[in-house]
């Protein structure tokens, strides 16, 4: 079974193509969205709700936003075992097959994911080893802004068009240029910021808190600053439908009231929707159209669902963008058709998705300038961002100087013109004739970049037509095979608590975050945590169920509070 996963900053989706529709496959509490959140417990690794609410309780065993560090070496311990970031999105991966499991009866043992459109190749290769250490054949890494256009159904439009996908998330913004026509849906170019999402605009509330007051934000524990960013992520979804939110929290023991409006909220957001404006205008540009030019604005992500957001991209385009679908759950709509389309479903129309090289992909050269002195560390384009996938290009180089025998060709990807600036990918090492003239001794560098992500690079020896070759499937800094083995037989001693537990799990966790949160209410709540203990060591799985609802109904009534 083949199944379509939007694997999340914040929050992550799982769904199939099922009886002719996209479907969206709910989890233990009856939500399609799991948060990306994972928490070690005594016995095992939860994920989602549970995971959540143990940031407050459970700080230093629970992660969150580790989509960031994808592609990089960063590690996290948790109860005392340390965890890389595919390892922790492997973790919430399992999370989401089990609820497919469960809405199915089939385990699923392929996927088409996900991936921010300005994800580089460390980053896609790192989401592919996810997958695999969550059991899965990933068929598929697809764009967000590709996917989102097929979950608006952009393919079936009778005429051809040309969409502008603005796609801020919780953690990462992408923008892409995306045109349809005769059944194909192609990306002419793609922008962003990995690091700009609606984590940002949180930090701009709670900056904003501390400075009116007072607080001293280093001597705060991981606890209080946990609980304080919680309650302003609920001011922050609030500011979405209302114009003046209210909250309350406690730091060090002491009661604090703050509110903000949406219109401050704004004004001190604009250097962020500033950063906004810049991929915007490369994305038009590389694409060569104006805003005048697209059909429609198409807005994706949970972030854009906050009115500031909304306003900025209609007056940057001078449109009102689509939005009928829910912003954070456009991308796995899409990812579940791509599934569909992968398996050939007979209800789906022969698509085809073109995608294109997120980053200029080249290698370092030398220059020689007009008095004949030797510059190093210069970077040389091969393949330029923004060309449609697959590509291959080629450069002919030579050696700079003549008694040259080795030529280190560094392969790098990136943007900036000296090449160490840029992302390292790897190294070919290419021996060179020992005669003959320089210009005679050239090399053939040819790039080559599929559709999964994978780059070849060939060199030819223009006198003697030996050849070298690398193919670049990670980045410097990620896991070998025999350290994937490895930690793959790690992770298997590690046991994630059962589906029906987890329900379970997520009930406790809240109502310590609660009893954690509140100077109030806390010999009720500590009576309904002694109460749901009680039931559950019943194991009457009826009387478990009613016990959970009333609690959680409880719970739900505090939390309007």
């Amino acid at each position: 079974m083949i199944v379509g996963i939007d694997l999340g900053t914040t929050h992550s989706l799982i769904g199939g193509y099922i009886d002719d529709k996209a479907s969206l496959f709910p989890n233990v509490s009856g939500s399609t969205l799991t948060p990306s959140v994972v928490s070690v417990h005594d016995s095992g690794v939860i994920v989602g709700e549970g995971a959540l609410d143990r940031l407050v309780t459970h700080t230093d065993d629970t992660v969150a936003c580790f989509k960031r560090w994808m592609g990089t070496s960063r590690e996290t311990m948790l109860g005392g075992r340390s965890f890389r970031p595919e390892e922790l999105s492997s973790f919430v991966l399992r999370s989401l097959l089990d609820d497919a499991e469960a809405a199915t009866g089939k385990r699923p043992d392929q996927a088409v994911i996900s991936v921010p459109a300005y994800f580089s190749d460390p980053q896609r290769n790192a989401t592919r080893l996810a997958g695999e250490m969550a059991g899965l054949k990933v068929e598929r890494l697809i764009n967000e802004p590709t996917a989102a256009a097929l979950a608006y159904g952009l393919e079936q439009r009778d005429k051809d068009s040309r969409f502008l996908i603005f796609d801020l998330g919780g953690g990462t913004f992408d923008v892409s240029i995306v045109e349809i026509f005769s059944g194909v849906v192609e990306v002419h170019s793609s922008a962003g910021d990995n690091y700009l999402g609606g984590e940002d605009f949180l930090e701009v509330l709670f900056q904003a808190a501390a400075e009116d007051l007072g607080l001293d934000v280093k001597s705060m524990s991981k606890q209080e600053l946990v609980q304080l960013r919680r309650r302003l992520d609920m001011m922050k979804r609030h500011l979405s439908s209302e114009d003046r939110v209210s909250s309350e929290f406690v730091v060090g023991g002491k009661s604090f009231s703050w509110s903000m409006d949406e219109s401050r909220f704004s004004r001190l957001s604009d250097p962020l929707i500033q950063r906004l404006r810049l991929p915007l205008e490369r994305a038009l540009r590389d694409a060569n159209i104006t805003a005048d030019e697209l059909d429609e604005v198409v807005l994706v992500g949970g972030a854009t669902r906050m009115p500031l957001v909304l306003r900025s991209v209609s007056r940057m385009l001078g449109r009102l963008p689509l939005r009928h679908i829910k912003p954070d759950e456009v991308v796995a709509h899409g990812a579940v058709v791509a599934s569909g389309l992968h398996s050939r479903n007979t209800a789906l129309e022969e698509i085809i998705l073109t995608d294109v090289c997120p980053y200029t992909l080249g290698t370092e050269i030398s220059r020689r300038d007009h008095t004949g002195q030797i510059h190093d560390g210069y970077f040389l384009p091969i393949i330029p961002r923004s060309s449609t996938v697959p590509v291959s290009r080629e450069e002919e180089i030579w050696p700079v100087y003549e008694d040259q025998t080795l030529l280190l060709s560094k392969i790098y990807q990136g943007e900036n013109p000296i090449a160490a600036k840029n992302v390292l990918l790897g190294e070919l090492k290419i021996s060179l004739p020992q005669h003959g003239a320089r210009e005679e001794r050239g090399i053939l560098l040819r790039f080559t970049y599929d559709i999964n992500g994978i780059l070849q690079v060939e060199a030819i020896v223009k006198a003697t037509g030996e050849k070298h070759e690398i193919i670049l499937e990670r980045a410097p800094g990620s896991l070998s095979q025999d350290e994937i083995k490895a930690r793959l037989a790690a992770l298997s001693d590690i046991k994630l608590h059962p589906r029906k537990k987890q329900e379970n799990l997520a009930v406790l966790a809240r109502l310590e975050r609660f009893y954690e949160e509140r100077l109030v209410d806390r010999d009720g709540l500590q009576h309904m945590m002694f109460a749901f203990k009680s039931v559950l060591e019943s194991q009457d799985e009826k009387e478990i169920t009613r016990v959970r609802k009333l609690i959680l109904a409880d719970l739900d009534q505090l939390e309007r509070l």
